[in-house]
């Protein structure tokens, strides 16, 4: 997997949307119960049993979304000694749940700070010129459509799935596919793993594909371990859903400045005098 760190395409106005999000996301993963010990590695039972009723109340779950049933015993934050040891308690819940609503708030949640901090990069690369070319209001909307989608073709694809649906990733796709709508010959500095970390100044058109078929393949389970615990469906459904939403713009898009092939190291940098 390739790393973006940068990209060669200016904007001419304060991506403001961007920013905000990714200061929401930092602000909501910060006030996650149970967090701050999994972060450090020391997580207590306390701490997990807080953390898996925090995700019942607010995740998106599939079998919530698609069918409407809802548990009827949660995890209740508490902990209790029993036979086999300490454990969460379970009960009825004490909240009220949309599951239709439950999939904005999964947008801001995050499980760890790797998941975090690779989700807000590609958004904080990529976001800005879809925001430039959107505007701040129409952006907002986009992201959230794109979101929204995500979690519904994940969910459609596994209607009886209970485990939790969080992150940014859906959403984010969906920038990902507006961003190789509008500017596919955009140049984006990236980092690959070829024994050290080689830079390298890339079309958008092949680092974003590349993503895409990387998702594709993950989806189907080969290639990765933990096909079960990441929805890379979901990132199928937000990037398509985004390119889709984009398309319309695509013929006033300005073109960013024409990449001169693929080049890295010192030599690339120097010749981008723009």
């Amino acid at each position: 997997m390739v790393i973006p760190v940068h990209d060669v395409n200016p904007v001419r106005r304060t991506p403001v949307v961007t920013y905000a999000l990714i200061a929401a996301n930092v602000l909501v993963f910060l006030s996650t119960p149970g967090i701050a010990g999994s972060v450090a590695g020391e997580s207590s039972i306390s701490q997990l049993c807080h953390l898996h009723a925090f995700l019942d109340h607010y995740a998106a779950v599939p079998k919530e979304l698609i069918h409407g049933q809802l548990p009827t015993r949660v995890p209740t934050g508490e902990v209790a000694v029993g036979q086999q040891g300490p454990g969460c308690v379970i009960g009825e819940p004490g909240y009220d749940k949309s599951p239709f609503l439950s999939v904005f708030t999964a947008m801001f949640l995050h499980g760890s700070w790797l998941h975090l901090l690779g989700n807000m990069l590609f958004l904080l690369i990529f976001g800005n010129n879809v925001e430039d070319r959107m505007g701040h209001v129409r952006y907002i909307v986009f992201y959230v459509v794109c979101g929204y989608a995500a979690s519904y073709g994940f969910a459609y694809l596994n209607e009886s799935s209970t485990d939790p649906l969080i992150g940014a990733s859906g959403a984010i796709a969906g920038v990902l596919g507006a961003y190789l709508v509008l500017y596919p010959r955009a140049r984006v500095w990236v980092l690959v793993p070829f024994l050290v970390f080689l830079p390298l100044r890339l079309p958008a058109w092949l680092v974003l594909g590349f993503w895409f078929v990387l998702q594709a393949v993950y989806s189907s389970g080969e290639g990765v371990s933990d096909a079960g615990t990441v929805a890379y469906a979901a990132h199928i459904a937000g990037f398509l859903a985004g390119m889709l939403l984009a398309w319309p713009l695509k013929p006033g898009t300005p073109p960013p400045p024409e990449p001169r092939g693929l080049l890295f190291g010192r030599r690339a940098r120097s010749r981008e005098t723009w």
